[in-house]
């Protein structure tokens, strides 16, 4: 199926608590190092905005996305697509309507951090626009106790 095609067929709608179960397996099927449910809970119980994205009808989950928007900034928290459904244009489609959400929140940006070890979602996201503007010392834990840096990236709106 073309991506295009694919996107036709998938619904955007807000992530609701039904969703958490869902999403928070697909986190970890997907990630080395995933958000704990409690990380999903929290951030709907705070208004962020969060998104997923499905087949028709409460069918299979394809990916999802939680934004944060402070001031003029937005912060990407996390965004995912499934195992099955990766290299199809969906994180494309997911990064579009981020930035359409930040838009229409009247935001002049978008942050992110991503892992350095995550060659694949850096490819992504430079291939859309985003921009390496630093660097946060042992943000993310890794595997054996150890620290992984985060590369911080900014799409201007």
């Amino acid at each position: 199926m073309s991506a295009a095609l694919e996107q036709a067929a998938l619904e955007l709608r807000p992530m609701v608590v039904a969703d958490i179960d869902e999403v928070y397996a697909l986190e970890k099927s997907v990630f080395p190092h995933p958000w704990s449910r409690g990380n999903f809970v929290d951030s709907l119980a705070s208004g962020y905005d969060a998104w997923v994205l499905r087949e028709p009808d409460e069918g299979a989950l394809a990916g999802y996305f939680l934004l944060m928007h402070a001031v003029d900034e937005a912060h990407l928290l996390d965004v995912a697509v499934s195992a099955g459904r990766q290299g199809r244009g969906l994180g494309r489609y997911l990064l579009d309507r981020i930035a359409a959400r930040a838009r229409e929140k009247g935001m002049g940006s978008i942050l992110l951090e991503v892992r350095p070890s995550n060659a694949r979602a850096l490819q992504v996201y430079e291939r859309y626009g985003y921009t390496q503007i630093g660097r946060r010392k042992g943000y993310y834990p890794a595997h054996e106790g150890q620290r992984e840096d985060a590369i911080v990236m900014r799409f201007a709106l």
